[in-house]
């Protein structure tokens, strides 16, 4: 009998891998995403980041940035282990029609097959942030983040992983680029050293003007492609309301990226006021003014809660003393109920746009791009010097990398990172801060070259 059931547990488990396998990966080539069929993928999904009081009171007492992010977090620990709420909502974002999800936070001892298998039966990637909220900063983000990777490595539907959200958030945060750089670089190294499939790795910024388009090409410049991000995203809220491609800023984003030698994303949008919601801005990132260079677009948030961006609800509200699952009285499971009308806005814009791209073969035939030139220090700007050494575990920055333009060098570590209450660089969008964030000191500390 024992060995029936063991070869009958085999059986369901190659069934279920084969099942997983069956979805085509994505690889980041060049300025684009493509499945492994040959395709150019653009991303369309959306986003959801709520938190519980006690982590939003640690991240404040520990002075670190805050931030927010279809993100998928339903709850603060991990969304991916509840297979039938998975299921659900993975049928509706069909419905929606998107093809991506954001998590901020992920348990990577947890079992997360049946909720990859149900996305993937839709045809849904992720996209999941490797930052972990120990209760105690300490040197271990490198572990955390490695645990991370390891466990999601293994799904076909993983499509990319952020080393971090909004580390900068002013234009006098830049000494921190460094120590974003060298995570991915670390964790580059350490997927590489595994023997893992080249899940694209990189970075989810917020839309600093003063930080544009430094950031940018400092993470994909250099001539050490073992430092170079695979992919660069940018949470931006500047569509809001009945605007335009000029009024609103994003032809100066396109104007910035024209020619840029990685894929590059936009990891949140839609701005909840004014109302309604009209998500305006879809018809540009993958129509004809941005979708020769930009890949996609994530839109805040799938679930309603305090913040009041939701495309979906679970029913009406609860007191959450009696229901502790609700958190902020917004219940966290059941049957996906669409806003109205911010689901059906965002559903029609997504229905007629469809961007074919080009195909791989065609693309790696011709394409040719270079890395940027490495940003030099501005007076009152940006202070990170071309491309200098990275840090490394216990090393402050080299101090000619954050030389200022009159020659002198800053001292001790790079600059802590302010709280950002916008999610980018404006404020029109009113955004709450709900989202994830990696703390700066957790990356000065954390990380040390695996090689």
């Amino acid at each position: 009998m024992l060995s029936v059931a063991v070869s009958s547990l085999v059986a369901v488990l190659a069934a279920v891998e084969f099942a997983i396998a069956a979805t085509p990966v994505i690889s980041a080539v060049g300025s684009k995403f493509f499945t492994s069929d040959g395709d150019q993928f653009y991303i369309k999904g959306a986003i959801n980041a709520p938190w519980v009081s006690s982590l939003w009171e640690y991240l404040t007492n520990a002075g670190l940035p805050r931030s927010s992010g279809i993100a998928y977090q339903l709850i603060p620990t991990d969304p991916l282990v509840d297979t039938d709420q998975c299921k659900r909502d993975a049928k509706q974002m069909q419905d929606l029609g998107a093809n991506a999800i954001r998590v901020y936070h992920v348990d990577p001892k947890a079992e997360h097959t049946g909720c990859m298998e149900a996305f993937s039966d839709v045809g849904i990637y992720l996209f999941v942030d490797l930052d972990d909220f120990p209760t105690q900063i300490q040197p271990s983000q490198f572990t955390a983040f490695s645990a991370v990777l390891d466990e999601f490595q293994k799904y076909p539907n993983t499509a990319g992983v952020f080393v971090g959200n909004e580390v900068l958030t002013t234009a006098d945060t830049s000494g921190a680029a460094p120590y974003v750089k060298a995570a991915v670089r670390d964790m580059k190294a350490y997927r590489d050293s595994k023997g893992y499939r080249k899940i694209p790795i990189g970075y989810s910024a917020a839309d600093v003007p003063g930080l544009r388009p430094m950031l940018q090409n400092y993470l994909a410049c250099g001539d050490k492609d073992a430092e170079r991000a695979e992919f660069y995203s940018l949470n931006v809220y500047e569509w809001c309301g009945e605007s335009s491609y000029e009024g609103s800023g994003y032809s100066e984003l396109e104007k910035n990226t024209t020619g840029y030698n990685i894929p590059i994303f936009v990891s949140e949008t839609g701005c909840r006021e004014p109302r309604p919601r009209l998500f305006g801005d879809q018809a540009s990132i993958l129509g004809e003014d941005m979708a020769d260079t930009w890949s996609g677009t994530m839109v805040y948030e799938w679930i309603q809660e305090t913040n009041d961006y939701g495309l979906i609800s679970y029913g009406p509200m609860v007191d959450p003393k009696v229901s502790t699952e609700a958190l902020d009285g917004y219940p966290r499971s059941g049957t996906p109920t669409t806003v109205s009308p911010d689901y059906g806005n965002l559903k029609s814009q997504w229905a007629t746009l469809s961007p074919s791209g080009v195909k791989l073969s065609a693309y790696s035939a011709s394409a040719s791009i270079s890395p940027p030139a490495c940003p030099t220090s501005t007076e009152g700007g940006w202070i990170v010097n071309g491309n200098a050494p990275l840090p490394r575990l216990g090393q402050s920055l080299d101090s000619a990398a954050t030389a200022s333009s009159d020659g002198s060098t800053p001292t001790g570590s790079a600059p802590q990172a302010s709280a950002s209450a916008t999610g980018g660089g404006t404020t029109a969008g009113n955004k709450e801060v709900t989202g994830m964030v990696m703390g700066l000191l957790g990356v000065m500390l954390g990380f040390v070259t695996y090689l």
